[in-house]
């Protein structure tokens, strides 16, 4: 008992944190599912976090060749852009907030350049080149820019374009004429109408020298020819452009029917459909009209032949010809020719002489016939015949209780909407038309919308995949510090044990000793007295005693 007198009352080791003394009271296997239970829950917040932050990606640009793709990619690099690849590596993708921004600085340093090269071709001249080369090159660089300028076209999806640039020689007789052929691929859904192909047309003949448009060929991608053959074999038949023509025309002669007759009836109690006969046939005559002739100051002369010829006879001239009763006989007039008189022939006679003259003059004109060549070309597309048909709703009315009822039209009101309609198709009873106008109560379809359970609505699956991960997340951190790490804070939230327990619980144990019962109240004994000693200091000082008590248990030396 003499140790406990040489223990110092002062001796108070420094007290730690209550968070570390509850900490340390946890067995092994608490601590181990505590800190597991912290570091996934440290996990989840950091996936959390990192989700949050991720932006949405959107489609940059899509089918590029491999050379635009890696020059796209390291040109993103230097502008620390991030990007992702799609389908394959045929589509780059980048965030959604930076898409336009992006391509505006790509377009400044022109990428995509495509994989047509057009004439920066002819840039990279090489030394030593032959006229042949630069040749080849300026044909591929025209034809690669025609190509660029046909994909720009909205319903063009790809183009080729192929030159035939004939060598020119000295000899204006046998030069050959270029020619060009053009290869399109269209949008599923496109068409080229009529006026685009001749733009196409027109675009390639107009950049090539001594181009005609007849030596251009468009073809799809099926090997159909879109363009005009030379030989005119697409005047023949129906085609697309004329079916369209049609439609135009009766969707023109319906819209018309409805304008007028909806605000009468109503929007939805009209029912219209137009047909019409279009004659797409071409027709040429040609007539020659030859009208009598004319006077002859009112006629045009086309030539005129004068002839004048004039004989004189006197007596000594002997005489000639054929002996005989005629040459005895005086001369009879000449005929009169067309447009001069009939000269007078005078014969004189005397004693010894005899003179004689003869004159003759002939005069041929030729005039111009009248004559009228008319050559009529009929135009194509000429409405033929049109025939409409009209169903008309019954019109909605109240009968004497009150009640909304349908009743049919009068025959007035009908004969009033009939004439409408024949006056905006354009009726002509010469030509054939005809209009039919219907009044019937028109059948009501009742659609049934089928409930879409709340889960399969498109707004609540958008909802549930935006709101998937925080959600999961949340559950599973609430599954972390539900299963492994409150049960090790319960234990940490226990109070601690205190180190004098083990005093206490001694000096609450009450020794029962064989004793007989004291007569009256005695003196305390000096074992008492130390043992009073001894409790008063474990109550000043527990953690000096406790460790008194430690020296006793390990059996070390006082």
């Amino acid at each position: 008992m003499s140790a406990v007198a040489e223990i110092p009352l002062n001796a108070n080791p420094p007290a730690r944190p209550a968070w570390l003394q509850r900490l340390t009271a946890l067995d092994r296997g608490q601590r181990l599912r505590l800190g597991l239970g912290v570091v996934l829950l440290l996990a989840a917040i950091v996936a959390a976090v990192l989700l949050n932050r991720q932006p949405d990606y959107k489609v940059l640009f899509s089918n590029l060749s491999d050379k635009d793709g890696g020059a796209i990619v390291a040109q993103l690099s230097q502008m620390n852009v991030p990007y992702k690849h799609g389908d394959g590596g045929g589509s780059i993708m980048v965030p959604t907030d930076r898409v336009h921004d992006v391509r505006l600085r790509l377009a400044s340093q022109g990428l995509p350049k495509g994989s047509v090269s057009g004439f920066e071709l002819t840039e990279a001249n090489r030394f030593g080149q032959t006229q042949f080369q630069e040749r080849l090159n300026f044909q591929r660089g025209l034809e690669g820019e025609l190509t660029r300028s046909i994909q720009s076209l909205s319903s063009v999806q790809s183009a080729r374009v192929h030159l035939a640039l004939p060598n020119q020689n000295g000899f204006f007789r046998e030069q050959q004429k270029p020619s060009a052929s053009i290869l399109v691929s269209l949008y599923p859904g496109r068409i080229l109408d009529r006026t685009q192909l001749a733009g196409i047309v027109h675009l390639v003949a107009s950049s090539v020298p001594e181009l005609a448009p007849s030596a251009v060929s468009v073809l799809d991608d099926s090997g159909k020819l879109l363009s005009k053959s030379p030989d005119g074999a697409d005047d023949k038949g129906f085609d697309a452009q004329q079916l369209m023509y049609v439609q135009q025309i009766e969707q023109l002669y319906t819209k018309r029917v409805m304008d007028i007759l909806e605000p009468v009836m109503g929007k939805n109690n009209i029912k219209a459909q137009v047909t019409a006969e279009v004659d797409f046939s071409r027709t040429e005559s040609t007539s020659e009209q030859h009208r009598p002739n004319l006077s002859t100051d009112a006629s045009a002369i086309r030539s005129q032949q004068v002839v004048e010829s004039t004989n004189s006879q006197d007596g000594n001239t002997v005489a000639t010809g054929v002996p005989g009763s005629v040459a005895n006989q005086p001369p009879q007039p000449a005929a009169a020719p067309i447009n001069g008189a009939a000269p007078q022939l005078a014969a004189a006679g005397g004693s010894g002489q005899q003179s004689s003259s003869n004159s003759k003059r002939e005069s041929i004109t030729n005039y111009e016939v009248d004559k009228t060549v008319r050559v009529t070309r009929g135009s194509s597309g000429a409405v033929k015949r049109v025939s409409a048909a009209v169903v008309v709703n019954y019109q909605n009315a109240v009968d004497e209780k009150g009640k909304p009822i349908t009743k049919p039209l009068t025959p007035q009101q009908l004969a009033q909407m009939t004439a409408l309609v024949r006056e905006t198709i354009g009726f002509n009873a010469e030509r054939g038309d005809s209009v039919n106008l219907m009044n019937t109560p028109f059948q009501i379809e009742e659609i049934k919308t089928e409930d879409v359970p709340l889960w399969k609505q498109p707004e609540t699956v958008a909802l549930a995949q935006n709101f998937a991960w925080p959600i999961g997340l949340a559950l599973f951190a609430g599954l972390l510090l539900l299963g492994l790490m409150r049960p090790a804070l319960k234990a940490m939230a226990a109070p601690p044990a205190a180190e004098s327990s083990q005093l206490d619980a001694l000096e609450a144990e009450a020794l029962e000793r064989p004793a007989l019962p004291s007569p009256g109240p005695a003196q305390p004994t000096p074992e008492q007295l130390r043992l009073e000693d001894a409790r008063a200091l474990a109550r000043q000082n527990p953690i000096a005693v406790a460790n008194i008590v430690k020296t006793w248990v390990n059996g070390d030396a006082g």
